[in-house]
């Protein structure tokens, strides 16, 4: 399963990605944590692994990806065994991949970043017991790209903000029209929080569970520490949208 993480800037993606990452992991799962957001660099530091090199430079960096026969490497399509190691990090059954980054004022923009993720869900073939978990950016952009459009699944992390509410029916509209469902994770509420945005999200019924904010977590966060705290929520997420 491919499995799309969005939202708004801060909601906790990232925090969310590696949660889930580490449980599936415990439940046997073979994880590709693929890292989308060419903006965050701490992804890697949540999962306790080494930032990989940036998979645009697979291609000779960002001009590379668009040069003639460069995307024909995907052709056949791409097992996890044949992820180049070279762009890969790994901790027993989690993987890591980052898309790329943009590391330089004046660089241009991440189109680039946005073609390479399409094209590679694209062609990702997962097996059982396979997840793939996409980290994008703040947003929506990866859908006017129809990155979404290649994954089964989109999850979205809300946290407690007016913005939240108002892109939850956004993204709802936009997974409809990949016809891929949309599921919701209100993160960062209390039990008053959690109750007002359950009356205020039109697609209520795709809310599939609430965090409440996790002091462990939420310090493991900022210095930049592995997340090995385990969370029964993220077990009844997964059982939700892998339909077990």
């Amino acid at each position: 399963m491919k499995l799309i993480l969005c939202g708004k800037g801060g909601c906790g993606k990232s925090t969310v990605s590696a949660l889930l990452a580490n449980a599936a992991a415990a439940r046997g799962y073979a994880v590709l944590v693929v890292d989308a957001d060419e903006s965050n660099f701490g992804l890697h530091r949540q999962l306790g692994l080494p930032l990989p090199e940036d998979f645009t430079h697979f291609f000779g960096h960002k001009k590379g990806i668009y040069a003639d026969g460069a995307q024909d490497v995907f052709q056949g399509g791409w097992h996890l065994e044949d992820l180049p190691a070279d762009y890969v990090s790994q901790d027993g059954s989690v993987r890591l991949m980052a898309i790329g980054k943009i590391a330089d004022a004046g660089e241009g923009c991440a189109c680039a970043m946005g073609s390479l993720a399409k094209v590679f869900l694209e062609h990702l073939i997962l097996r059982d017991k396979e997840l793939a978990i996409i980290d994008t950016e703040a947003g929506v952009e990866h859908f006017g790209r129809g990155v979404d459009r290649y994954a089964d699944a989109i999850l979205m992390v809300a946290d407690p903000s007016y913005e939240s509410i108002q892109l939850a029916g956004k993204i709802t509209d936009m997974g409809k029209s990949f016809e891929r469902p949309v599921y919701i994770l209100l993160n960062k509420t209390d039990p008053q929080q959690r109750q007002l945005m359950e009356e205020t999200i039109a697609n209520r019924d795709a809310i599939v569970g609430a965090l409440e904010p996790d002091h462990e977590i939420l310090t493991a966060g900022l210095k930049g520490e592995k997340l090995t705290k385990v969370l029964p929520e993220m077990d009844r997420v997964l059982d939700v949208i892998t339909g077990q």
